[in-house]
């Protein structure tokens, strides 16, 4: 955006303090919002046009301009998906119409333009929604700063393969249509976010699960490169060896794409773009939900791109929760005598070492192990492996949390460190102790502060020492809030050894 542009953006904000309905002015036309609690709110605005008919499976268009001023005063429906990213969450609407995003910008007279922090929500690839209720971002844009959720194709709508697709394309690539949007609403964001308070030149990217695995591709993607200056990863990351998930590779994975064409009865990419969304959720729709690596988007794997040091090298917030695969997975019918073939019948054979590293001898260190393996092996392998290959080969700060708060009902589960995160423990599914205020205050304090400098300390809150080497130190989030050394350092790197003989 020139600066002339930017200039009368910022200007044009200063009467929206006092007025129920701000305005906006963005390259595709004028934006009407809501005046709330001292903010600037502007819900279901388009980065790009609805991927519909012919641009069904094709990379993001732009949006067409309009005249006069579009309602930006309601959520769009989210993508298209089955069931929840969330336990307990309410199912949202859902439409192929679906490439939105929201903001929520501190109102008043702008003396500077503000850090942005981009929120990409979790869900598996499958579900998730922009607009939940606990990623709002109306208390974290009180602390100063422009939040920005985005939605992006799911299942496969966002991540299908197939040979006819791959053939079409200009890039000889096909899935990570939901990247593809991902890397296009940052560029929206990065021309237009002057128009909402925000800098364009101090944009954060950040996502739980899913969300943080999108994060960590945005790091090794060339495509993405100056679109944002910091990162934040929540529990996902995608560093794991491709040859244990073959269908990773663009050849496994247009296998899978012909697959579910032949599940729903269809033979072309043409009868495809003409089937309702809906039937699109049918057949083997399930195993597409994952990205590609497609010598496109990703043109080597993730953990080669940082080992090589090509990725984008920004100051980089990650770590995961002690108790990962605790909301995700019942153990209760697991016995010490069956652990290891458990565990073989799930993921195949494994090495010796890795069922070593987890102590059975009793049915109740059994169960223990096997929520320790499942964090382990899908949480927290991958994000030491994160951090350690950014400090090792890039020259930005890294910076890792061990997230161990125990809320009634869920102990520190995946998701549970989201309530904090955005500081709405007033959503909590539980009685927030003072303990809990205590963390989300400190929490969200550090996001935000890493948002405005690349650095999560500051003023008030115990300090967060940079992680260095492989050995830390992390950050623990929870009673007390300290800097710790690494307590499972062994076990990871018993992994370690293992995806490395995998990779020559």
């Amino acid at each position: 955006m020139p600066a002339r542009w930017r200039v009368l953006a910022l200007l044009a904000l200063w009467p929206m303090a006092a007025s129920s309905a701000p305005t906006a002015v963005i390259e595709s036309g004028v934006l009407t919002g809501t005046y709330a609690d001292g903010l600037n709110i502007y819900e279901g605005v388009p980065y790009a046009a609805p991927p519909l008919g012919d641009l069904r499976w094709r990379e993001p268009q732009p949006v067409r301009p309009w005249t006069g001023t579009r309602d930006a005063t309601e959520f769009a429906p989210a993508c298209m998906q089955k069931g929840v990213s969330m336990p307990g969450e309410t199912p949202p609407t859902v439409s192929e119409d679906c490439l939105y995003l929201n903001i929520w910008a501190p109102a008043g007279k702008p003396t500077r333009q503000l850090p942005v922090l981009v929120w990409i929500h979790g869900g598996g690839y499958s579900n998730g929604s922009a607009s939940m209720p606990l990623y709002r971002g109306d208390r974290l844009a009180r602390k100063g700063v422009v939040v920005v959720t985005l939605a992006y194709r799911l299942g496969p709508l966002g991540f299908l393969a197939h040979p006819q697709l791959t053939r079409e394309s200009a890039h000889g690539a096909s899935g990570n249509y939901g990247l593809q949007d991902q890397i296009a609403a940052l560029h929206w964001i990065q021309r237009n976010i002057a128009a909402f308070g925000g800098d364009p030149a101090h944009i954060t990217i950040a996502g739980q699960s899913a969300g943080s695995m999108a994060v960590s591709i945005l790091m090794a993607t060339p495509l993405a490169k100056g679109v944002f200056q910091r990162a934040i990863g929540e529990s996902g990351g995608v560093f794991e060896p491709f040859q244990i998930a073959p269908a990773y590779g663009l050849a496994g994975a247009e296998q899978q794409g012909e697959r579910y064409f032949g599940s729903l009865g269809m033979a072309s990419v043409a009868e495809m773009r003409k089937l309702p969304a809906t039937r699109l959720l049918e057949g083997s729709a399930g195993e597409i939900a994952h990205p590609v690596l497609d010598g496109y988007i990703l043109p080597t794997s993730p953990y080669a791109a940082f080992a090589a040091g090509k990725q984008n090298d920004v100051p980089l917030l990650v770590g995961c929760n002690a108790e990962e695969a605790r909301s995700l997975m019942s153990v209760d019918s697991v016995k010490s005598a069956t652990f290891a073939a458990d565990i073989e019948h799930s993921f195949g054979p494994l090495p010796p070492a890795i069922i070593a590293a987890y102590p059975h001898t009793t049915d109740v260190q059994a169960r223990q192990s096997r929520l320790d393996f499942e964090r382990d092996l899908r949480f927290r392998w991958d994000m030491w492996a994160w951090a350690r290959l950014q400090a090792k080969t890039g020259h930005s700060a890294v910076y890792y949390y061990s997230f161990t708060q125990q809320p009634p009902g869920w102990g520190a589960s995946h998701f549970a460190e989201l309530w904090y995160v955005f500081d709405h423990l007033d959503l909590a599914p539980w009685k927030p102790s003072v303990s809990d205020q205590h963390l989300a205050t400190a929490m969200s304090d550090y996001w935000v502060n890493f948002v405005k400098t690349g650095n999560p300390n500051g003023n008030g809150l115990p300090r967060w020492r940079p992680f260095v080497g492989d050995t830390g130190p992390a950050q623990n989030l929870g009673q007390p809030i300290a800097s710790v050394s690494l307590s499972d350092l062994e076990r990871l790197k018993v992994f370690d050894e293992v995806y490395s003989s995998l990779r020559h």
